[in-house]
């Protein structure tokens, strides 16, 4: 999950009540059968939580995902699928995929990730531990409580004999939080081919006033690079510095320029993140870069469009002569803006929700962060909803933790929703 859904929580908090206990009293209507079974199944799903948080599995780190990939394959396998790994375009790890042939009509898509923003060895810094209702661990919450989710949920509904689907996909990527960029091309692809994909990052976590912020999401940003490039002439820093053209002074100048540029240009949003020249302090620099986060607000928000009008502006002035400045952005996440059906389902899963004491569940119609459900989305074939994973907070920071008591209605929210799918 990208970082600035970190604090989707605290924004959903502000808009729902603080509801019961999940385990308390059974509320009429409620499915007796899927609510015991998720109660009884919490104990392992908290095991396989610290089974894969064990795994460290960074986007970068080629044996964790290795790792990651060989355990869920062994899980899928397990519950009955049949089950490949698929490569990935770029990058470490594989995709894990696995199908399930059932007897019903529907054809659904179950999605989460492998891969963590987490370096090798931060577990000697930050291990799993539990303070009472939380469990921490690096991408416990982000995500491998989706991942848990998906396989408990799976298993579930296997003991109960449930076949009423044509198919479920399951697919799971190593390297959403790159941007999955050797992923989402299968991910769009495959996507295509179901009528409804859940997606399952985390939820949000109680804010400290203890209101739940527990929610749905409906829509997300997509992303983007921008890259400034700018050339300059070197020369001797102490001897004769005039004869140079320095290209980070100019570097630092554009940047000024174009900073607030983004807003001129609809549904973009842009943060110039990190810059360099490569060089050494006694050299005036003939180089220098500069890379900016980009977000697109909206499915109809143009690259190319910001690409002109960056360009247009580093061309209209500069302050170091005979320097160059070169514009390039690139896309990367398309955004994702949920369809009728999409919203139809987080409607229907609000009043499944209700069955456990009238507990509330927010809809989330925006946030800056991007995810997978924006490949998921693009084709507009499937119906897709964000953020069926389990309440979480501290993701891409320190001290991420999953909340205990939202396993048992993540899971009975998700065998529910799968059976109500199943029957149209």
């Amino acid at each position: 999950m990208q970082p600035s859904l970190r604090r989707v929580a605290a924004a959903a908090a502000l808009a729902i009540a603080t509801f019961a206990s999940s385990t308390g009293a059974l509320a009429a209507g409620a499915d007796p059968v899927l609510l015991e079974a998720a109660r009884a199944a919490q104990p392992a799903v908290v095991q396989s939580l610290k089974d894969m948080v064990s795994i460290e599995s960074g986007s970068a780190n080629a044996a964790g995902l290795a790792q990651m990939a060989s355990y869920t394959e062994k899980r899928l396998k397990a519950l009955g699928a049949s089950v490949e790994r698929v490569a990935v375009t770029k990058g470490p790890g594989t995709m894990i995929k696995g199908t399930f042939t059932g007897t019903g009509t529907r054809r659904i898509m179950l999605i989460a990730h492998m891969d963590t923003v987490y370096p090798a060895n931060t577990l000697t810094t930050q291990p799993i531990h539990q303070e009472g209702n939380r469990l921490y661990g690096p991408g416990i919450a982000d995500d491998k409580s989706g991942i848990a989710v998906i396989l408990h949920a799976l298993e579930i509904l296997k003991n109960k004999g449930w076949h009423d689907y044509a198919r479920i996909t399951v697919l799971f990527n190593p390297d959403e939080e790159v941007g999955s960029v050797g992923s989402g091309e299968t991910i769009a692809a495959l996507a295509g081919q179901h009528d409804v994909v859940l997606s399952c990052e985390p939820t949000g976590a109680r804010d400290a006033m203890g209101a739940n912020g527990d929610f749905l999401l409906l829509g997300a940003s997509g992303t983007a690079m921008a890259t400034m490039q700018v050339k300059g002439r070197s020369a001797h820093a102490g001897l004769n510095p005039e004869l140079g053209r320095n290209a980070l002074v100019e570097l630092a100048y554009q940047i000024q320029q174009t900073r607030d540029l983004a807003k001129q240009v609809p549904g973009t949003q842009m943060s110039w993140t990190e810059a360099g020249t490569g060089g050494t302090r006694n050299k005036i620099p003939e180089s220098a870069f500069a890379n900016a986060d980009v977000r697109l607000l909206t499915t109809t928000a143009s690259v190319e469009q910001l690409k002109v009008a960056l360009q247009d502006k580093v061309d209209s002035s500069r302050l170091v002569p005979d320097t160059q400045t070169t514009i390039t952005v690139k896309a990367l996440r398309p955004a994702f803006v949920a369809t009728a059906g999409g919203r139809a389902m987080a409607k229907h899963a609000q009043e499944i929700y209700a069955e456990l004491d009238g507990r509330p569940l927010g809809l989330l119609d925006k946030t800056g962060g991007g995810t997978d459900a924006g490949y998921a989305g693009r084709s507009g074939k499937a119906a897709v909803v964000e953020s069926w994973g389990l309440a979480g907070f501290g993701a891409h920071a320190r001290d991420e933790y999953v909340e205990l008591d939202s396993i048992v209605p993540r899971l009975y929210l998700m065998t529910r929703m799968l059976e109500d799918l199943g029957r149209n």
